[in-house]
């Protein structure tokens, strides 16, 4: 896999190519104010009852909506207690100083005439966690554990024993990605998890609201998210983003140094010149249309409304069974989710199927690939109808805002 390192009037795009196909793709707008994972010294603002929520202030401009269930309390004896077990009026009040963690990005509505702080508000939660390239630290978590997102039994337990066997190393979570990396990697991450942390608890003073720290950014996230897979390249136009990577890769994924590639642009008037001469714009703007093709000439057809996000497949002048269609179908909607960076509820019109092992197979197939999702996505099964029902949370706005956001 490739990691292509762009940038477009202050906005970095940041692709993963496969054998020449696009697998990924992140933009961070010049224009976004609060990125998924950024933490901060925030202060309840309004306790708002009817929603068992709190509105609190990040920086002064920006607001975050904290629910019950998110809500941490450190008790006398340093363990954390969660939220959800009283009314979240009972554990905060306004005017208290406490630290958070964006789980969700803003990017501002440039044709808004008017916003109030519940539209810009973002959802935050006092659970912490820190993103490492095989390890997640979860200060307030005291066990290790392995993420919920492996679901087969046997990895899990070859994971745990890994875990294990890992010395002065308490809440941390790990990902799918260290199944084969050696013990001494992961204790070294999860040190330097560890120091971040101290350094970042060291600013929950005062009563200033502010930044701390900056979430990942779209590289650190492509890496993050590619770290089970090999890196041959990665290729950076400019000399900061250059030293920025470097630096990330130094810390978190060494072997990785020397895949970075500075590219010189032969015509620095060509926007997004490093996709165009790595034929990766075509990839891009193809994930704004309403449908795509297959290889065998069936498609798929994408509706995205306010509500969900409607996706058929068609058969075309396809001879295959319907399963075999189906099948293939799943890949790419896994794909077209995640390029697109859809979001909230998805429902999937697959060919019809009587058979109650086929559409067994197509379920688990679609699990397989919900697997491969950076994001938590998951297969709910056949409704009634016979649809198939998808959720997926995802970490920052949707392709088209954040692409719209990146051009304005």
């Amino acid at each position: 896999m490739d990691i292509l390192v762009d940038e477009l009037e202050g906005s970095l795009w940041v692709a993963s190519v496969e054998k020449h196909k696009l697998e990924g793709l992140e933009i961070d707008p010049a224009s976004e104010e609060v990125r998924w994972g950024s933490i901060y010294w925030a202060k309840v603002k309004h306790i708002e009852s009817s929603m068992d929520a709190a509105f609190v202030d990040l920086d002064g401009d920006n607001m975050g909506l904290l629910k019950n269930a998110d809500v941490r309390l450190q008790n006398a004896d340093g363990a954390y207690t969660k939220g959800g077990n009283v009314a979240i009026g009972k554990m905060l009040k306004p005017g208290q100083m406490i630290a958070v963690q964006a789980k969700s990005g803003y990017l501002p509505n440039l044709d808004a005439t008017e916003i109030t702080y519940e539209d810009k508000s973002v959802s935050v939660s006092m659970d912490i966690t820190l993103q490492g390239r095989h390890l997640i630290l979860a200060p307030m978590m005291s066990e290790n554990r392995i993420s919920s997102r492996i679901t087969d039994k046997k990895q899990r337990k070859q994971l745990m024993k890994m875990l294990n066997a890992v010395d002065n190393i308490n809440g941390c979570i790990l990902r799918a990605s260290a199944a084969n990396v050696q013990t001494g990697m992961l204790e070294r991450e999860g040190q330097i998890l560890k120091s971040m942390w101290e350094q970042i608890a060291a600013f929950f003073t005062g009563s200033d609201v502010g930044l701390i720290v900056d979430g990942p950014n779209a590289v650190q996230r492509s890496l993050g998210d590619n770290a089970h897979k090999t890196i041959n390249r990665i290729e950076i136009i400019t000399m900061d983003r250059f030293q920025e990577v470097e630096e990330w890769c130094e810390i978190f994924a060494p072997d990785l140094v020397t895949k970075i590639k500075p590219v010189e642009l032969l015509d620095h008037n060509i926007e997004l010149g490093l996709f165009d001469i790595r034929d990766v714009l075509d990839d891009v703007e193809y994930l704004f249309q309403p449908y795509v093709i297959l290889k065998n000439t069936g498609n798929i057809i994408i509706q995205e409304t306010a509500a969900l996000t409607a996706i058929d497949v068609n058969r075309g002048g396809d001879k295959r069974s319907n399963l075999n269609i189906n099948l293939e179908a799943a890949i790419e909607i896994g794909r077209q989710v995640r390029l697109r960076n859809l979001g909230g509820i998805i429902m999937v019109d697959f060919l019809k199927m009587e058979n109650k092992k086929e559409k067994e197979s197509l379920i688990s197939a679609l699990k397989d690939i919900a697997a491969l999702d950076p994001c938590t996505l998951q297969v709910h099964g056949l409704t009634a109808l016979g649809l198939v029902e998808l959720t997926r949370k995802r970490r920052t706005p949707a392709l088209q805002d954040r692409f719209d956001s990146a051009l304005d």
